[in-house]
């Protein structure tokens, strides 16, 4: 496999295990605030996350590739509203579609056609990995927090992997 190619899955794994601990640490912000249903939406998408660095780990040692683990900031654990939370994760999933579409221009550039087809599966997911967050963000906007609307909103975000 290409050095850099390599060099940028596995960053890739750096990147969605932060993800994951970023979507816990919004978990937890939200249950603090007794938000079960968007708590429960949020750790579906933290286990998510870490599904997604597994198959790029797997992918890498089916490769012979070597695994490399990074350091990993501190998430943000302090936010204004739950609509802050939900506009962040549709901006971090857009980072994260730019990046899963540099891969894909790596691979293309290194004619790896077997990252190539592994990384069709993540170009695909990430439509709906934008798309959920954002019908949440949309919905957010348009109710008051502590709304009966509100309520249900955390009611319907709670059914997500379900």
């Amino acid at each position: 496999m290409d050095k850099k190619l390599a060099k940028e899955l596995n960053q890739q794994i750096n990147e969605e295990i932060s993800s994951a601990y970023m979507y816990q640490a919004m978990a937890a912000w939200l249950e603090n605030k007794n938000y079960a249903g968007f708590t429960g939406w949020m750790k579906v998408q933290a286990k998510e996350e870490q599904a997604h660095a597994d198959k790029f780990y797997n992918f890498l040692l089916d490769r012979g590739e070597k695994i490399e683990f990074l350091a990993i900031a501190k998430p943000e654990n302090d936010f204004s509203s739950v609509q802050e939370i939900f506009e962040k994760t549709l901006k971090h999933e857009k980072y994260i579609t730019g990046r899963i579409n540099l891969l894909a221009d790596f691979a293309e550039k290194a004619k790896d056609n077997p990252t190539r087809v592994m990384l069709q599966w993540f170009i695909t997911e990430q439509v709906e990995e934008e798309k959920n967050p954002a019908v949440l963000l949309e919905k957010l906007k348009m109710i008051k927090e502590g709304t009966g609307g509100f309520f249900y909103l955390d009611k319907e975000a709670g059914k997500r992997g379900k």
